[in-house]
């Protein structure tokens, strides 16, 4: 038990910290695209500057993102082989698409991008970006694919001499409803992501003293595209929960710690007990009908409650606990709800303050721009650990616990040992990410070189990040 624990922290830890950089890549690719296109379009060196300006900070995310990446390709491997054993049939296809595919087409273009300023036609140059934006979209469009799997089993017959699943239908992947709503959740999360980053970049430039006619401009196109993208995620995530209370009933009704199957179902904004030991929790501020809608879209809507869904798991799969961590649960859909209506507040009030022409010189709301961009990674946070949690004690639904996917010949010694420097390791390039990308925010804008106010089609000459 202690060996599985182990190599779950391990597994988390190098998956939260790779995914608070996902999220960044994407949205800021998609908003660097944007940024120059506009620039494309208008000739405007203001548009070019800020493309070099937040390009850098692109960059900068993408080295370091990669290599915490890396990792847990050799973790599956390592540490969970059986697991590895039981579903390479199954994720070795769109996990190669991953990698030749999509990563390939990131990484080339981003190289393109980055050294094809003086040597490419502006709208060659251009599509390199769009190109690398839409790498970093596909690759997280594969491992979803992969990971949604996990939740919902699709695509898939059993063989009937190794008991193995195989593959026999890839296009069940990429229509898995899981996948679907988890997908459209992941890039509008990661959009939220970057534009809450750009934001607070703008805000911290605007607040001392930067370029209000050039920082102005990104500051408004990330408010543009953050309240839209926040409300989505939100319905999306609303559609999201009634798939998975119809897959995985547990996960839901541990997200509310409901014990007893109700209908209608309230949901409680606050609650004291209701964890895995004390089964009577005391709800305040409950919400009446509020989790029949979130769980079922219906006003009256039933949630089978982890009682009787205990029962029924331990009947269909054998004796043991199929009840997931109800704290992590509970609170974690808590967090990213109630900090996604924070970020939604904060942008209607960047958006009124730029419909006032008062978005630039607001002192209060660019203080609170720039810390705001911590929100949406503790909303990632909380979202992923709702969602792999959740699935627990299953490390495949319905096909694989978690603890019979541990590779034999791991030792515990082993587990603490590499734990531990995984977690140096993660700090030190967290670290140096973090100072890197303050290092070159607060940076003041290079200068536009010469003639890129022209019509023409030509290079523009480099110049340095």
């Amino acid at each position: 038990m202690l060996r599985t624990d182990l190599a779950r922290w391990q597994f988390a830890f190098t998956t939260v910290n790779h995914f608070l950089f996902v999220p960044v890549t994407i949205g800021l690719a998609v908003l660097t695209a944007l940024l120059q296109t506009a620039w494309y379009r208008n000739k405007g060196t203001e548009y070019l500057r800020l493309t070099r300006f937040f390009g850098t900070l692109l960059v900068i995310n993408v080295a370091i993102g990669v290599v915490t990446g890396l990792v847990q390709e050799f973790e599956f491997g390592m540490n969970w082989s059986a697991y590895s054993r039981l579903v390479g049939n199954i994720f070795g296809a769109p996990l190669a698409m991953e990698g030749l595919a999509a990563f390939f087409l990131e990484s080339t273009f981003l190289g393109l991008w980055l050294f094809g300023w003086d040597k490419l036609s502006r709208r060659v140059h251009l599509a390199t970006i769009w190109l690398v934006a839409l790498g970093s979209v596909l690759s997280a469009a594969f491992i979803m694919a992969a990971n949604s799997w996990m939740q919902h089993p699709v695509g898939y017959v059993t063989n009937p001499k190794t008991h193995m699943p195989e593959l026999n239908d890839i296009w069940a992947l990429f229509t898995n409803p899981v996948f679907v709503w988890s997908y459209a959740k992941v890039i509008l999360a990661s959009l939220v992501t970057g534009a809450a980053v750009m934001l607070a970049v703008s805000a911290w430039q605007l607040r001392r003293g930067g370029d209000r006619a050039i920082f102005g401009r990104s500051a408004r196109l990330a408010l543009i595209t953050l309240v839209p993208a926040i409300l989505f995620a939100m319905l999306v995530g609303d559609e999201l929960g009634v798939i998975e209370a119809k897959y995985q009933p547990m996960k839901i009704a541990a997200a509310e710690a409901q014990w007893t199957t109700c209908q209608p179902c309230s949901f409680s904004l606050f609650q004291i007990g209701g964890g895995n030991q004390d089964r009577t929790p005391t709800q305040i501020l409950a919400i009446p009908h509020l989790l029949s809608l979130l769980a079922t879209n219906h006003w009256n809507g039933k949630v089978i409650g982890m009682s009787p869904l205990q029962a029924q798991y331990a009947a269909k799969y054998g004796p043991g606990s199929y009840v997931p961590n109800v704290f992590i649960q509970y609170w974690g859909m808590r967090v990213m709800a109630y900090l996604a209506v924070v970020v939604v507040l904060v942008g209607v009030w960047g958006l009124w303050l730029s419909r006032r022409k008062r978005l630039a010189t607001s002192k209060p709301f660019l203080v609170v721009a720039t810390w705001m961009a911590v929100l949406p990674f503790l909303i990632n946070t909380a979202g992923w650990l709702l969602t792999e949690s959740g699935r627990q004690p299953w490390i495949v639904q319905g096909i694989m616990l978690t603890r019979n996917g541990i590779s034999p010949s791991v030792s515990t010694t082993y587990l603490v040992i590499s734990l531990t420097v995984f977690v140096l390791l993660y700090a030190t390039l967290g670290t140096v990410d973090l100072i890197l990308m303050l290092r070159y925010a607060r940076k003041e804008l290079a200068p536009a070189p010469a003639g890129s106010e022209t019509d023409s089609d030509k290079p523009i000459p480099a110049v340095l990040y």
